[in-house]
């Protein structure tokens, strides 16, 4: 027995509580149950006891005035899937009837405990919950509509995102029978439709499935936790692909430059078109800074650097793609200009060549129907930066060959990347679930449920993401996200997919986020 086990006390005894300064309820999400349990533990307590309870979606004021006593009772929102370190964030609710010294001492006991102590209101689903419990929901949504495979979301929501796990995969650890409870919670509340459950959890609970602790829900899983094998995040099935012997890329973006080195890193030789001479320059020099930094960093052999370098040419002229057997597009994020570059790349690119654009939520099929060879066009999203992220999203119209669709996934597993698969739908997978998030992160700012600093310790410290959602909005740049959230709105004529009116004051104020020096935090230049 540990030292932590041997100073548990385990018992069926529910007066033993009487002994305890702190009672934390952690039962199953239902407002009477916990109600109940209180109020046999405030008969049995003495009148200093605290109560703290554990609860995501239901109003801890409630359960406040069903524990008898009201001033007495806090919200304690732990997350025992967050991350693996010692400053873990914990939310501490209040309510209007919480008395401040009992406040106090409980955020205290937190940091004592090396925790992170976050005063939140009372709510519906404080910080924490009132954002994944809503992307949790979508991604149960997208994976019960067949937009994209169990295996496709969680592989673009790790890799794509960095999170610590996919959201399904974080479903069947909570437990799904606990999410459809906190979800129905916080619907109940609200009458928010992003909290009502998705029917499969539902049907998944019925059904006994429900995660890790039944041993299947979402995936299966051996006696001790570990999941079992399942399906392929790719086809699935084997696909003909092209011969690629050259890759073209234009533009002189950081995308485009990030892509650029990762082809010519790869052994493709490589061929890079920007607007003008200097700006072709400009990119073959970063791409030989880049390289030079992993370089020094011991990433990278200074022989690679050499051969890498020689791979790469660079210039203003279109021409030069006609010996390219896939050129993937990487201009600026606006649907005519990618047009007219589809329109050129379909006049100068030879018979059978694969033409990618590397849009992250502009309709694929626009830059098709511009070129007389829609079923040679396909989407390769490719994450920034992109030498450093192993995500691809591979993304197929109605119209594109399963020859053109087996090369792109080809490539992209050259370039020691993961491709997941997706139809061509706005936001894709990790746009389409991370965007709506990140917009109601900002929505809390501008409702007054919290401070940025405050909704990013939460979501960085509590739930263990690498970052923030309001910090991640100003490294991504509120115009760029402002465009993605605009285009999932006009879309999917969601009202709940509206930008936040606090996002567009912002870039209107021209607040970009940490590229201007200011957005949802300042930033130092």
């Amino acid at each position: 027995m540990t030292a932590t086990e041997s100073a548990v006390e385990f018992t069926t005894d529910p007066a033993a509580a009487a002994r305890a300064d702190l009672v934390v309820e952690a039962v199953p999400e239902r407002l009477e149950t916990k109600r109940r349990l209180l109020a046999r533990a405030h008969a049995d307590c003495p009148p200093e006891t605290v109560f703290a309870t554990t609860t995501t979606g239901l109003p801890v004021t409630e359960i406040a005035f069903g524990s008898g006593r009201t001033d007495r009772t806090v919200g304690l929102h732990l997350f025992p899937l967050g991350p693996d370190r010692e400053d873990r964030a914990v939310e501490v609710v209040s309510t209007p009837l919480t008395g401040d010294a009992v406040l106090a001492d409980v955020q205290e006991l937190v940091r004592d405990l090396g925790r992170i102590p976050v005063p939140v209101a009372d709510r519906p689903g404080f910080i924490g919950g009132a954002l994944t419990m809503a992307y949790l929901n979508n991604a149960v949504a997208m994976y019960e509509r067949r937009y994209a495979s169990r295996d496709s979301i969680d592989t673009a929501m790790t890799l794509g995102c960095g999170l610590p796990m996919g959201p399904l995969a974080q479903l069947d650890a909570m437990g799904l029978d606990t999410a459809r409870d906190s979800l129905e919670a916080l619907y109940e509340r609200t009458g928010d439709p992003r909290y009502a459950p998705a029917p499969t959890l539902a049907h998944m609970v019925t059904a006994g499935l429900v995660g890790v602790k039944a041993g299947r829900g979402f995936y299966e899983y051996e006696a001790g936790g570990a999941a079992r094998g399942g399906e392929a995040d790719g086809l699935g099935e084997p696909v003909p692909a092209r011969a690629v012997r050259r890759i073209g890329v234009v533009g002189s973006g950081t995308m485009a430059v990030g892509i650029a080195e990762v082809c010519a890193r790869s052994g493709y030789p490589t061929v890079l078109v920007a607007r003008s001479e200097l700006r072709a320059k400009e990119a073959t020099a970063a791409v030989e800074r880049s390289l030079e930094r992993g370089v020094r960093r011991g990433k990278l052999a200074p022989g690679l650097l050499t051969e890498s370098m020689d791979r790469l040419t660079a210039g203003r002229e279109l021409q030069a793609l006609g010996t390219c057997d896939l050129v993937v597009e990487a201009v600026a994020e606006d649907i005519d200009v990618k047009r007219a570059v589809f329109a050129d790349l379909d006049r100068v690119c030879a018979p059978g060549a694969v033409l990618a654009t590397s849009t992250s939520s502009l309709p694929v099929i626009e830059c098709a129907m511009a070129t007389r060879r829609p079923e040679d066009v396909i989407g390769m999203h490719f994450f920034n930066p992109a030498p450093v992220m192993r995500l691809v999203e591979v993304v197929h119209t109605v119209l594109t060959s399963k020859e053109a669709l087996g090369t792109a996934h080809a490539v992209a597993a050259a370039l020691g990347k993961r491709a997941v698969d997706c139809p061509d739908r706005a936001g894709f997978i990790v746009n389409a679930l991370l965007f709506p998030y990140l917009n109601s992160a900002v929505a809390m700012v501008q409702e007054g449920w919290a401070t940025a600093e405050h909704i990013d310790t939460v979501m960085a410290a509590g739930q263990g993401y690498p970052m923030g959602p309001l910090r991640l909005l100003d490294v991504i740049g509120l115009d760029v996200s402002l465009a993605i959230q605009r285009t999932l709105h006009g879309t999917f004529r969601d009202p709940a997919l509206a930008p936040a009116r606090h996002l567009e004051r912002l870039v209107e104020a021209g607040h970009l986020g940490r590229k201007g020096g200011r957005g949802l935090h300042r930033h130092e230049r």
